[in-house]
């Protein structure tokens, strides 16, 4: 029975028997038991099929964590974690979604070295006289009460707003070339990204990742062309899972004639032989996040909107107007990824012209039947 739980242990993966030789001395017991901790959860987590940067963030919660508690995860305890959510909340001024994140991490790490098929406790208790224990618990971490936990003021483009971004962005271009700048190019690039951005409802990463040879045509729409269709590759992943593929139809004309622009008349100048990024960098094959961020918030401030208008308002603003067009709420879910109805609304924000047009189309339509002669057929 002795032989095969050791089998055991060493069959799992971020067992204590994989890291740490049983017997042996260490020079710094304490450190180098810890390090060894971090490195099994790191490699449970991998065998889990976790994003690598998912894992690296939370290693680096834990390693925050253990420096305010001032001691080593045998010698957690519950206060520590109210102290430190209390700093973090207090001093650091942490959103409650991070916050959350954060001590879901230090929860997750405990319920590894807490679990016996890792011999963590056993490990500990022996070289230390203490073992880990859980320190989340339900009355002192934040709780999820509700689905959308966005701050108040993130929000979507109204249209007005949208065009005057898209009309400065373009203001850029004209400038810049009128002043005999090579810039104009990276300004184009821009401008246009911004563009395909709201026009396909992308994310962030979603629109940087964009190659050329990820539009296609759609059969029920010849009037796009070779831009009927963008399939999306790098889609937001679940936990586990690969970033998730999802095809998203044209709906605007105009999307179409940018890209078609765009990649015909413009993209050759800036891109090199053979690179496929739909949107080239000068300095590498394809834009950084932090460029596209800085454009964005560059020319919004510009204009003088407040810093709820980010990125992802051009995603909320895609959802938001298509739903005010009229167009079938199924199939807008669809457009975007979104597995559940209930976070497409979430993203919905009606503009209050809308919601007086609704409200004045039922009261007209009551008012007509309340007129309507007795015995009339409608």
């Amino acid at each position: 029975m002795r032989g095969s739980r050791v089998a055991l242990s060493v069959t799992v993966k971020g067992a204590a028997s994989l890291h740490l030789v049983s017997g042996v001395a260490l020079l710094r017991p304490e450190e180098s038991v810890f390090a060894a901790m971090l490195d099994g959860w790191r490699d449970q987590q991998v065998a889990r099929n976790l994003s690598m940067l998912t894992i690296a963030a939370r290693l680096r919660v834990i390693r925050a964590f253990a420096d305010h508690a001032g001691g080593y995860p045998w010698q957690w305890l519950p206060q520590m974690v109210d102290e430190w959510s209390a700093d973090l909340r207090s001093v650091r001024g942490l959103r409650r979604s991070t916050l959350r994140g954060y001590q879901e991490a230090v929860r997750l790490f405990c319920d590894y070295l807490t679990d016996p098929a890792y011999d963590w406790p056993a490990e500990c208790q022996q070289r230390f006289g203490s073992h880990p224990v859980q320190v989340c618990h339900e009355w002192n971490t934040a709780v999820h009460v509700q689905e959308g936990e966005a701050d108040p003021a993130k929000r979507a483009f109204t249209i007005a707003e949208l065009q005057a971004l898209f009309d400065y962005a373009d203001e850029q271009v004209t400038r810049i070339r009128g002043a005999g700048r090579k810039g104009w190019l990276p300004a184009f690039r821009d401008a246009t990204l911004l563009k395909i951005a709201y026009g396909y409802g992308l994310r962030r990463t979603e629109t940087r990742m964009l190659d050329v040879a990820d539009f296609g045509t759609n059969p029920y729409a010849a009037e796009f062309g070779e831009f009927g269709v963008c399939h999306v590759r790098h889609g937001k992943a679940t936990k586990g899972s690969p970033p998730k593929r999802r095809s998203v139809l044209t709906v605007w004309p105009w999307t179409a004639e940018m890209l078609d622009q765009w990649t015909a008349e413009v993209r050759p100048l800036l891109a090199n032989d053979g690179n496929p990024a739909l949107w080239p960098s000068e300095r590498a094959d394809r834009i950084g996040l932090q460029q596209i961020n800085s454009r964005l918030s560059t020319y919004r401030d510009a204009l003088g909107l407040g810093p709820g208008l980010d990125f992802h308002s051009l995603r909320r603003s895609y959802v938001t107007h298509l739903i005010e067009a009229g167009w079938d709420p199924l199939f807008v879910q669809q457009q975007v990824g979104h597995e559940h109805s209930s976070t497409t609304a979430i993203y919905t924000c009606v503009s209050s012209d809308f919601r007086t047009r609704t409200l004045r189309r039922a009261l007209d339509q009551t008012l007509h039947h309340a007129l309507r002669p007795t015995g009339e057929i409608s």
